[in-house]
């Protein structure tokens, strides 16, 4: 994943997370690193089981207080 913020300081500094409304499931399977965004597997992928998976991502700054 990648996001800008045309801020200066911390304030442009993001950090990324899975939303509040990512299901534990989805949490479970998979990571992100929050400083670089990379959504890692972290389980077997069972097609039959789940056929997808709906990830929603908030790229949040560093500022106090934090935007999203």
């Amino acid at each position: 994943l990648s996001a800008t913020d045309l801020d200066e300081g911390i304030n442009s500094d993001i950090i990324y997370l899975f939303s509040r409304r990512v299901a534990a499931q989805v949490k479970e399977m998979f990571t992100i690193d929050e400083n670089k965004g990379e959504i890692r597997l972290q389980g077997k992928l069972d097609y039959e089981e789940t056929d997808s998976y709906e990830i929603t991502i908030e790229a949040r700054d560093k500022g106090t207080p934090p935007l999203s």
